[in-house]
């Protein structure tokens, strides 16, 4: 059973001609750090795409997110992403001093698992 009972999750667009390099840094250094904060367990990533819907007898064509990158972490509970822990790794590798100044349109959310 997972100790995860709320998903935090993060948003965000980046500048194309950086899309490279914030994959490479988010995957090989940013998910690392912070998975090694205590209480968060999971981290997943995705990328927005468009989709066929089919819902009350029809089928809608629905846009990718205005957002195109999406992280989920898993997390024990709120305070996690405000612990002295997650302020550290959150700052480390080139993810503070390589990449976050490129992106944009940034959103951050909580949600508890009903």
């Amino acid at each position: 059973m997972s100790k995860s009972k709320y998903v935090f999750i993060v948003s965000m667009n980046v500048k194309s001609e950086f899309e490279s390099l914030f994959n490479e840094v988010y995957d090989k250094e940013h998910i690392p750090y912070l998975l090694e904060v205590p209480g968060v367990n999971k981290v997943t990533r995705g990328q927005g795409v468009p989709f066929m819907l089919s819902i009350g007898g029809k089928t809608k064509s629905m846009d990718a997110s205005s957002q195109k990158f999406v992280a989920m972490y898993e997390i024990e509970n709120p305070d996690v992403v405000n612990s002295s822990e997650w302020s550290v790794a959150v700052e480390k590798g080139r993810w503070s001093t390589h990449v976050r100044q490129h992106t944009s349109e940034r959103s951050h959310f909580m949600y508890k698992y009903c």
